[in-house]
């Protein structure tokens, strides 16, 4: 291996006790590929078997917790105590990988498809619709609602334990029901949940609290329990920097594993309410400290641009889409073929790079989803 590469395949030991052999991440993917009811088909364990070798840790693609918290058709379930053998299966085909495999567990709240929830009934903290096209006006969810789906982020967790997997990651991230419950738009409530900044943060804290005490009452063993979060919202009221900043003090102070943070591109810069001159990752970095490592990534397709990803101060880098690309990625720059990684899809490569048929249909009707096609 190029020695200049060395930082990125270094070991890192989480607060739970468990080491992650080097600093890359493969982030959760979204695959559609998963059956009506949530089961796994072979087409989605094999993706993401073919794309865990050599990694630090594997994030699953998102599973839904509750019944009404499916966003998108092909998702898979960890939402009743059935589908641990189903978990269980997945939790292996990562770790056979020699890997550590985190289920990543999330609510779409507003933005579920009312065409696959219970009775097309579409919660979320306030009755205000997201501003992006295509979904409906919610629910607002009772207190008593809140409550539940509190729990059921606690029995998702324990599923997890149960399955045999190495930790979960609290989906906070891309608009889905944390967001929302913190975010000045999705939430107008004027009751414990919503109001203030601290009022807006009671549920995903109290979200926190209830995985991290199904943790400790059933693991027998060290467990990661991470969150991953979205800086900023281009609606107005909406997410800025200085809500991510004080996002990430809370979540720091909460001593968990991690957290993960999502954008577009490891080098995007603040929209408003931080330093425009410096990176969000850079930013948050600083706030968090030594408390918790930071993932950072987006727009990473070289061993270059993750280095110097890794560079801005964040612990861990996260990788998506330039392993959808090529797979044999991290593998590649252990060899010192840092060189031979590709960063163009082709349109014959389906079978080689292991994509099912939902994925590689979405791609190819999004030609802008990656730098290159051809």
């Amino acid at each position: 291996m190029n020695p200049r590469y060395a930082p990125l395949f270094e070991s890192l030991a989480l607060r739970s006790g468990i080491t992650l052999d080097n600093r890359i991440v493969v982030a959760p993917m979204t695959h559609y590929t998963s059956r009506p009811d949530g089961t796994l088909t072979d087409e989605e364990l094999h993706f993401i078997a073919r794309r865990s070798k050599g990694a630090g840790m594997v994030v699953t693609a998102c599973a839904y917790i509750a019944p009404g918290g499916k966003g998108v058709a092909g998702e898979p379930a960890a939402d009743r105590d059935e589908m641990i053998p189903e978990l269980r299966r997945w939790a292996r085909v990562i770790q056979a990988e020699g890997t550590k495999a985190v289920l990543q567990l999330h609510h779409s709240g507003r933005n579920a498809d009312p065409g696959l929830v219970p009775n097309g009934d579409v919660v979320g903290p306030s009755a205000i619709k997201d501003e992006a096209g295509g979904f409906v006006l919610p629910r607002e969810l009772s207190p008593h609602e809140i409550e539940e789906l509190i729990r059921q982020f606690g029995d998702a967790a324990r599923r997890a334990v149960f399955a045999g997997f190495d930790g979960v990651e609290i989906h906070g991230a891309f608009g889905l029901l944390l967001q929302q419950f913190y975010s000045p738009h999705g939430n107008r409530r004027q009751d414990r949940w919503g109001g203030s900044v601290e009022k807006r943060l009671t549920f995903p804290l109290a979200v926190i609290d209830e995985v991290k005490n199904a943790v400790a009452t059933h693991a027998d063993r060290p467990f990661i329990v991470g969150y991953r979060f979205t800086p900023e919202e281009a609606t107005t009221p909406g997410l800025t920097m200085a809500d991510a900043l004080r996002l990430a003090d809370a979540l720091a102070e909460r001593e968990l594993d991690y957290l993960h943070v999502l954008t577009n591109d490891y080098r995007s810069r603040p929209r408003r309410g931080a330093d425009s001159t410096r990176t969000r990752l850079e930013l948050i970095k600083e706030v968090v400290g030594s408390r918790a490592p930071v993932i950072g990534g987006g727009s990473i397709y070289t061993a270059d641009e993750a280095l110097e990803a890794y560079e801005t101060g964040v612990d861990l880098i996260s990788l998506a889409r330039g392993l959808v690309i090529d797979p044999d990625w991290i593998e590649k720059i252990k060899q010192g073929r840092e060189t031979d990684i590709e960063t163009m899809l082709r349109a014959d490569a389906q079978q080689r790079l292991v994509i099912p048929d939902p994925l590689w249909q979405m791609i190819w009707g999004d030609p802008g989803w990656f730098p290159g096609t051809s």
